[in-house]
């Protein structure tokens, strides 16, 4: 379950470095028309930290694929090794669902 709750949390991170990143390139785009030197400097800061954020985004998010990828593949393994366990775990979970299903 820790796996699980730490997978769902950097996806969740990445989601929400995505929105930020997002929000940001708007306001670049709505600050386009202001002159100023303070203001062009702080434009292009904002914009390399954006670039940057950008690249980390998408090593992030390959991360997570690849360790997605390898926790199925891994389990594959594992239920192909194990077929009978893996039925009984599987009949269990259901068991467990339909208990608390019913109780509602």
């Amino acid at each position: 379950m820790t796996t699980e709750s730490s997978a769902v949390s950097k996806e969740k991170l990445v989601s929400d470095l995505k929105a930020v990143v997002n929000d940001a390139e708007e306001l670049l785009r709505a600050s386009a028309g202001q002159a100023g030197e303070r203001l062009a400097a702080a434009r292009e800061r904002l914009q390399a930290s954006l670039a940057s954020a950008r690249a980390k985004l998408a090593d992030a998010e390959r991360v997570l694929l690849d360790r997605t990828r390898e926790a199925a593949r891994a389990t594959d393994a594992y239920v192909h090794q194990n077929p009978w366990q893996a039925v009984g775990v599987a009949a269990l979970v259901g068991f467990v669902i339909g208990l608390l299903i019913g109780r509602r």
